[in-house]
């Protein structure tokens, strides 16, 4: 995997650190920030995609393949995260589910000011349910963030969030 600092999210890298993280599925609802990366993983096959209608269902699903022997990663916006408030609390906080959730930070303005309500409320609600979050922009961050990420979640157990702060070209 080659990366270059400073360089876009390429959706390739993604996929190749997801896999070398030993993750096998990734439980998605697509949004539109992530269209390269939906198109990358549909014709990869060595990295399940596992679709849903709901983000509130992420969590469980990705319970059930936890529970089935799988090593699942949930994909989802951060207005998505606000939708699954009670699968969180419930499932990936009081289960401590060994699961790494990927969030799209829309809205994301590089840590400035944003007019988008999703992006202002992410962070301080992330805090308030005390989960561990990094934000990643570029290829070398995700090369860096999404292992450390993936292993934290693995070791403690339990859920910690890589926030993606940009969208993926090809």
């Amino acid at each position: 995997m080659v990366t270059v600092d400073g360089a876009p999210l390429t959706a390739q890298v993604m996929i190749d650190t997801l896999k070398q993280c030993g993750a096998t599925h990734l439980v998605w609802l697509p949004d539109t920030e992530s269209g390269f990366l939906y198109k990358s993983l549909s014709e990869d096959p060595d990295l399940t995609l596992v679709p849903v209608t709901r983000e509130g269902e992420t969590f469980g699903i990705a319970l059930g393949l936890l529970v089935g022997g799988k090593k699942p990663v949930v994909c989802i916006q951060n207005t998505g995260l606000f939708e699954s408030g009670d699968s969180v609390r419930g499932l990936w906080i009081d289960l401590k589910l060994p699961v790494m959730a990927l969030v799209g930070y829309r809205g994301y303005e590089g840590g400035g000011p944003s007019e988008d309500s999703a992006a202002t409320f992410l962070e301080p609600i992330l805090k308030a349910w005390d989960l561990p979050y990094e934000i990643v922009e570029n290829d070398a961050q995700v090369a860096e963030i999404v292992p450390k990420m993936y292993r934290l979640a693995q070791e403690q157990p339990g859920p910690a969030v890589v926030l993606i702060g940009g969208e993926y070209g090809a």
